[in-house]
């Protein structure tokens, strides 16, 4: 075996970010133990053992940028990969960009971060404007007359993308022939940990008559705005927000997480067969065994280095345009799902994002196109929103509990 591969990168092992970011840590530490213990990576005649350099960034983007300088520049890496958030994402791609490093986006959703022209970034998660795009087409099958729905957007440019996605589906001609109407649309300030929405949004809100609501903001933010509908007693048959694809969803809410939808980039219940790597579910047994934890952004980064490993094969070198090259050829399969970019952009294609709702205090997989075993979705009962005779409403994703294994996870 001849010198090692150097995977460079910064994850937030402290701060705002520190609980995403250390279960992405021991993932990646994870999977360069286990391509290791199998010979290393092949790269054209040689085999390279793998050796990860990551540093914290502490959640802070000035670190994050100092962080990345190094790996780009006076100690270069051989591969870098990205950060965890899209705030820290979007410090770290020019840096990588200028450096003409190929950067492995594991963990920035931000629309944005395709905008900007980068030729070597390469997405391995869905865009956020992904997020609910499906979610538009559930409303559109209520067996209600009028959806009208309202959206909440605490502002960064991650929630913008979100909201605009699913308001551009929603805008789609079939949508608003069955009655999909967007009823008011409000921006909201972070609530930077103060746990409070403004009595001005729930006033707005419960004069609106909605059928539905969907909220992108922080964790905290989509947590909080959850928690003043419930002290209001608003009566929104659906409610949906980026914070409840995450399993720290209910142990925040309690019994008023359930009902609530959410997107999710990865659920360990995928019943996948991967091209590449193991099963999501060995992989979640094997994470909880080293850290007690498995949630998405251990999923993505644990992929994307099953993804930097074939493209270094089919590449046959850690030339980064080569590199760039061998990943806009693949086309394949990992726990995480299926993998494709944009040849031009980078951005993620193929991966398809889940719904999840909570039921019965666990997440259930709703989205029509999933690589799951697939619920319906009900209205969220344990708030008492609706009437006993309302109460057998929901929206069947399936024409039969027969047909439910067919094809295919949140940055809060």
């Amino acid at each position: 075996m001849s010198s090692k591969l150097t995977i460079g990168l910064s994850l937030s092992l402290s701060g705002r970010y520190g609980a995403m970011g250390r279960q992405a840590a021991a993932a990646l530490e994870m999977f360069a133990a286990e391509r290791n213990a199998a010979g290393g990576v092949p790269i054209g005649t040689q085999r390279r053992e793998i050796a990860v350099r990551c540093h914290d960034d502490r959640s802070d983007p000035k670190v994050c940028a100092e962080i990345y300088r190094s790996l780009c520049f006076e100690n270069r890496a051989d591969l870098v990969f990205g950060p965890y958030s899209s705030a820290l994402t979007r410090v770290a791609a020019p840096i990588a960009e200028q450096a003409g490093m190929l950067f492995l986006n594991h963990g920035g959703a931000d629309d944005g971060l395709y905008r900007r022209k980068y030729r070597l970034i390469v997405g391995v998660l869905s865009p956020a404007s992904a997020y609910f795009r499906g979610l538009a087409h559930l409303i559109s099958q209520l067996k209600l007359w009028r959806k009208r729905v309202a959206t909440v957007t605490f502002e960064s440019p991650f929630a913008r993308a979100v909201i605009d996605g699913f308001e551009h589906e929603c805008a789609q001609r079939a949508l608003k022939r069955r009655g999909v109407r967007l009823a008011t649309r409000a921006s909201a300030a972070p609530t930077r940990g103060t746990g409070e929405v403004s009595i001005d949004l729930l006033m707005r809100l419960a004069r609106s008559r909605i059928t539905a609501l969907v909220s992108a903001g922080s964790f905290a933010d989509d947590a909080a705005l959850i928690s003043g509908i419930v002290r209001a007693d608003l009566n929104i048959p659906m409610v949906a927000c980026v914070a409840a694809g995450v399993d720290d969803f209910a142990a925040a809410l309690g019994e008023h997480a359930e009902g609530i939808v959410g997107p999710s980039q990865w659920e360990e219940s995928a019943a996948l067969d991967p091209e590449i790597g193991p099963q999501p579910g060995a992989f979640a047994r094997r994470m909880r065994a080293v850290c007690g934890a498995c949630d998405y952004p251990a999923a993505q980064i644990y992929a994307a280095g099953w993804l930097a490993a074939r493209a270094l094969h089919q590449s046959g070198s850690v030339d980064q345009i080569r590199l760039r090259e061998a990943f806009s050829d693949l086309r394949t399969t990992t726990l995480f799902g299926d993998f494709a970019i944009d040849r031009v952009s980078g951005a993620q294609v193929g991966h398809k994002v889940l719904l999840v709702q909570w039921q019965g205090g666990r997440k259930v997989v709703i989205h029509p196109d999933a690589h799951a075993e697939v619920g319906s979705m009900d209205f969220p009962t344990g708030w008492r929103l609706m009437l006993a005779s309302l109460s057998s409403l929901y929206i069947s994703l399936r024409r039969g509990r027969g047909d439910e294994d067919d094809e295919d996870g949140a940055e809060a």
